[in-house]
């Protein structure tokens, strides 16, 4: 496929975009760009055959299957042209700003386990055929789409619609108007034409137009004659990075991926090679696969890089890096270089970093496979850290573009800003194991402050039996008789010391006031790395210049950390957000605030299951630890605009005023009165005493979860002989919530009925760990089969909903398919719910549909009974 046709309307020398590429995992990818040229449009790019197909679309693409917008077929781009977003200057082809609206991953809609190469294969076949059919796997654009050739409007006429499924939408998704890369609108964009999307221009166009391996710096020879005449040096430790607790946007700063690796220096020497580790230890072994790719790159140079083993999708993975430092199995190496301070008889440390980084850029092969460039952009440090915390990535570099190299030195002219969920700690002891645990129970955590190592917790998280052994053995040797801190920290186990010399990386979920790590999990040992490193590292504060902004704990936060009390206008209404430091979850160090900023990122997908339902109101002031209160009258109780449902029980007479969620700040109005969780009607106020859908509710005794599980799947397998749909979800606690959509067409009576039969055909099916018997005395020891909730005014913790559990548990929808024996409830919290919702979307989508008839499935449950 040719790119003649994007070359001929281009000149490279005056536009900062894309000159090639090519992808290098095992996925197609797709991009949406927004473009506003001569007029507003998106371009819709599907990579095939190492380019980017492409589609301008005037309208945008709707998840609407009923729309079908126009797609007119460009020229071909660039594979690269996937990450472009900044500005095109005037005067050239397609002059305006882009962003990056939407990307991911995407596949024939029926791939059936074919490998990239079989795919576009088939759909080039498609391509040709005028019908390509797709599932996108984007931030935005999700499930089944087809893209058709409009008949009667020209060869280059398309028609991009949306395919009925779950993930179908009225709405319009491009109001949606943000980058998934920035953040940032195209009107934000349009307004900083100076920043980094034009400065990136340089590394990329030379590090693709590179003719040989071994090409000289031509264009650099200016910068060469700048470097001192000297001779190679031997023994070069390199320069070390300060710490920084957030990221900042500052114009004379340059951002890298903080590559999750081994750190090395390369010297070679016209087709010898010698690598080291940052402590002089020869990798030339250990990494013989890298040193035979710089054996072929036949130059004279210093290289200091970072060894670094990547998965299918061209991420980091450090774990394969240390199995094939370890014990030798496969993994694909890379050699990320991010600077050379030496080359061809110039010792270069004294130029700038930005210089030393433009030579580097012109002498790199093209396209290696294992040496790669570490690009760069300049400026926005903060976009750019986030950008790389939501792919999953361990931070981000920030290096002051006039900095010079200064060997074995840690400098604030470089700086490491972590993901803040990770870090390294020292190894100062272990204790016993309980129970069946072989070896040890727990490492015990170190990390120095200034000169001081301070306890910071302990974990027997992230070890199977293997390495359980593998340290065991490497901690005899450094036994100890005393602990290395100030004060004796408390275990919970006997514990054995260590001297203080390994190190270690560790994930944990929050930090307390106290410094312990809460739910730390050991990553791995940092074998690269001496404890003595860590000594007298100290986290400085951002250099001056634009203001940083605070890190977020996750998208979508929008309570500041600073303040105890915040008024923010929500949905036109002022709300009054109070105590946010308070702790609701003490052993997870989980804040109010916390809370709070949860509900506010999921509130698009937990609001459909809430809206025009009556509340009852379980309130937790205190948090989970204190006292707890059910509010169902809110009449007088509540805010004048908040608003309410008048219902007069069946059981008492009485009529009792119940608050309605209606939108985004009636929900954190609720989450505002501790409101831990959340329990809505199964009914709207529309139709109060018709349900929207049946409920049985699977409730263990002390039965274990693989034993609900058991359970679940045996009710899927009749509603599935009866032709019911349904979907399931984790209630947060010990149980699952399957649910059966009835389109609120039936009522209450109908819909426990329905639930009762199903359950007295489950529990014949498992007789001894199922029950349906209501008093708890008759159905210990088994999971009670709870079909009585289908009642008026009766609620269940909703899909999204936190509980007032320990470690913040969620109740997740789940897919059929994930239900399965190992899965636990556990598994879902606050921590990673919206990551799970952005890459699954609302598993619970048509529960609120049709519903449905249930004359049909009570006939075909007759032949069950």
């Amino acid at each position: 496929m040719s790119l003649e046709k994007y070359r001929q309307k281009r000149t490279f020398s005056k536009t900062p975009e894309p000159t090639g590429g090519k992808g290098e995992d095992q996925l197609l990818h797709f991009v949406v760009q927004k473009h506003d040229a001569s007029h507003l449009h998106y371009d819709f790019r599907l990579e095939m055959r190492g380019v980017l197909k492409s589609w301008a679309v005037p309208k945008g693409p709707s998840m609407d299957p009923e729309v079908k917008r126009l797609a007119m077929m460009v020229e071909d781009h660039p594979y690269n042209y996937k990450g472009f977003e900044g500005i095109i200057p005037e005067g050239n082809y397609g002059a305006g700003t882009v962003i990056v609206w939407d990307e991911g991953a995407y596949e024939m809609a029926d791939a059936g386990g074919a490998d990239k190469k079989q795919q576009t294969k088939n759909l080039l076949h498609q391509l040709h055929s005028g019908k390509l059919k797709l599932i996108l796997k984007g931030k935005k654009l999700k499930g089944a789409f087809a893209l058709v050739k409009a008949a009667g409007r020209g060869d280059n006429a398309w028609l991009l619609m949306k395919v009925k499924d779950r993930y179908a939408l009225k709405t319009d998704i491009t109001t949606k108007n943000k980058s998934v890369i920035s953040g940032k609108t195209i009107e934000q964009i349009a307004k900083n034409p100076e920043k980094v999307w034009k400065s990136n221009r340089k590394q990329t166009v030379t590090k693709t137009t590179a003719k040989k391996a071994a090409a000289p710096a031509d264009n650099h020879t200016a910068l060469l004659k700048k470097g001192k005449t000297a001779p190679m040096p031997k023994g070069i430790k390199p320069m070390l990075a300060a710490v920084t607790s957030r990221p900042f946007d500052k114009e004379d700063w340059l951002y890298e991926i903080k590559w999750d690796g081994y750190r090395a220096i390369g010297y070679l020497n016209n087709g010898k090679a010698d690598l080291f580790s940052r402590n002089q230890l020869s990798f030339n072994e250990k990494f013989s696969v890298i040193t035979a790719a710089l054996q072929q790159w036949k130059v004279k140079a210093v290289t200091d890089g970072e060894i670094v083993a990547i998965d299918e999708k061209g991420n980091p993975d450090f774990q394969a890096l240390q199995n094939y430092f370890k014990h030798g199995k496969s993994a694909h190496l890379v050699y990320y270089l991010f600077d050379l301070p030496w080359y061809n008889g110039k010792d270069l440390t004294h130029l700038p970093l930005e210089e030393r980084k433009a030579i580097l850029a012109e002498i790199i092969p093209a396209d290696h496979d294992i040496i790669r460039y570490s690009n760069h952009i300049s400026g926005q440090g903060t976009a750019f850290y986030n950008a790389a915390i939501n792919k999953g990535l361990e931070g981000i570099m920030a290096k002051a573009a006039g900095s010079h190299y200064i060997m074995g030195r840690r400098t604030e002219s470089w700086l490491k800003i972590k993901n803040s969920h990770r870090m390294e700690a020292i190894i100062c002891g272990y204790t016993a194991g309980r129970n069946s645990r072989k070896h040890f129970g727990a490492i015990i955590l170190g990390r120095y402050e200034g000169k001081e190592l301070k306890y910071i917790g302990h974990t027997g998280g992230g070890f199977n039996d293997k390495l359980l052994k593998e340290l065991f053995a490497k901690f005899q040797s450094l036994l100890a008789p005393e602990h290395p801190f100030k004060t004796k920290p408390q275990t919970n186990m006997p514990a054995t010391w260590l001297k203080p010399v390994l190190v270690c990386e560790v994930k944990f979920a929050e930090v307390t006031r106290e410094g312990i790590l809460r739910q730390p999990v050991f990553m791995g040992l940092r074998e690269d790395k001496k404890a003595a490193d860590e000594k007298g590292i100290k986290v400085v504060s951002p250099p001056a210049g634009k203001k940083a902004s605070s890190r977020k704990k996750e998208p979508g936060i929008f309570l500041p950390e600073e303040e105890k009390q915040v008024e923010i206008k929500v949905d036109g209404k002022l709300l009054k957000f109070t105590n946010l430091d308070k702790l609701y979850w003490p052993d997870e160090g989980i804040t109010k605030r916390d809370m709070i900023n949860y509900y506010a990122a999921i509130a698009d997908y937990i609001l459909p299951y809430l809206k025009d339902r009556p509340q009852s109101l379980n309130r937790f002031p205190e948090g989970i630890r204190g006292f707890n209160f059910y509010q169902k009258n809110v009449e007088d109780k509540v805010a004048p605009w908040i608003p309410t449902f008048p219902y007069t029980s069946e059981s008492d007479g009485e009529t009792k005023s119940f608050l309605v969620c209606k939108d985004r700040a009636t929900l954190l109005y609720m989450a505002n009165l501790g409101c831990i969780e959340l329990n809505p009607w199964h009914s709207r106020i529309q139709h109060p005493d018709e349900p929207d859908y049946c409920l049985i509710d699977l409730d263990p005794d002390t039965n274990s979860f693989n034993e609900v599980i058991e359970t679940a799947l045996v009710i899927k397998d009749i509603l599935d002989e009866i032709g019911a749909s349904s979907f399931v979800k984790t209630s947060g606690a010990t149980g699952m919530h399957i649910l059966i959509p009835l389109g609120a067409k039936y009522s209450f009576a109908q819909s426990r009925m329905l639930a009762e039969l199903i359950v007295n055909i489950a529990n014949k099916r498992l007789p001894d760990s199922t029950s349906v018997l209501r008093t708890p005395a008759k159905r210990k020891g088994r999971i009670y089969l709870d079909f009585m909730q289908n009642r008026q005014i009766q609620t269940m913790a909703v899909a999204y909903s936190l509980r007032p559990k320990p470690g913040a548990t969620v109740s997740a929808p789940l897919r059929w398919e994930e239900v399965k024996k190992g899965l636990k409830a556990t598994d879902f919290n606050i921590y990673n719910m919206p990551q799970r919702i952005a890459e699954e979307g609302d598993l619970l989508k048509g529960l609120l549909g049709k519903g449905i008839n249930m004359k049909t499935v009570l006939n075909k449950l007759q032949h069950l009974l």
